[in-house]
């Protein structure tokens, strides 16, 4: 994949912040831009659905970690990976 800039941001600083963003705690401006960069750009939209699920149910689960899908989670690491690497 290869790394686009969309609204302003690349890829590599949307998935920096998606954690954030995913936690309400950027602010307007910031949330805007990556907002239209996930429209934008359908791998991180892609990927930022698949770590929102995530992300969901790991809040909704009470035995944490240990509930989700070991095979999600190694396929998330391993594309974040992948993505970081394309640098």
């Amino acid at each position: 994949m290869t790394e686009k800039t969309v609204a302003g941001l690349r890829c590599s600083e949307v998935l920096a912040q998606l954690s954030d963003y995913l936690d309400g705690e950027l602010d307007v401006s910031d949330t805007k831009r990556i907002e239209e960069h996930l429209l934008g750009c359908p791998n991180c939209e892609r990927f930022g659905d698949n770590f929102g699920s995530m992300v969901v149910s790991l809040r909704r689960t009470p035995d944490g970690p240990d509930s989700v899908d070991s095979k999600l989670v190694s396929s998330l690491l391993t594309r974040l990976d992948e993505l970081t690497q394309e640098e």
